[in-house]
């Protein structure tokens, strides 16, 4: 085990933007690839979002992914104007580095090792397509939002 988590390998850099059609062409460009489709949250009877601890059925995003390493990915995210992680920090600190993510094998028990060590879980949910769950925890200490991704076994 590593760390906190039980891992300290990164799976994934989240940035959120205002505008995630402009912003994954120049990414595109960028690292010379394919511009990819644009992928929405997904309908909050799969998801079930929480803020703060409450139901967020209004909570949306647009997202855009990149491969950028092995097990490593660029995600682009255009929130919604309902209040959620997203919304918040792009109101408070504008576009930008939103959270590190890390890939995990339990949610539950590594979102309760990063309680225990002081994080705060702020949002969760479950992937649109049910195939797994996310959890982001504020991480002040660590300057941005810390995702757990649990991929669930089929």
């Amino acid at each position: 085990m590593s760390g906190v988590l039980g891992t300290n390998l990164l799976a994934q850099v989240g940035l959120i933007v205002k505008d995630v059609e402009e912003t994954k062409k120049k990414w595109a460009e960028f690292l010379g690839v394919d511009i990819p489709e644009t992928q929405p949250i997904g309908d909050y009877t799969v998801t079930g979002t929480e803020f703060k601890g409450e139901p967020a059925p209004n909570a949306y995003c647009w997202m855009a992914f990149f491969d950028v390493g092995p097990g490593l990915q660029l995600e682009l995210i255009q929130p919604n104007e309902e209040p959620s992680t997203w919304r918040n920090y792009l109101e408070e600190k504008g576009e930008g580095i939103h959270h590190v993510a890390f890939q995990v094998n339990d949610s539950k028990i590594a979102v309760a090792n990063a309680e225990a060590a002081g994080l705060k879980l702020v949002q969760r949910g479950v992937y649109g397509d049910g195939g797994g769950e996310y959890n982001y925890l504020d991480a002040s200490d660590l300057k941005c939002v810390i995702e757990l991704l649990e991929s669930y076994k089929k």
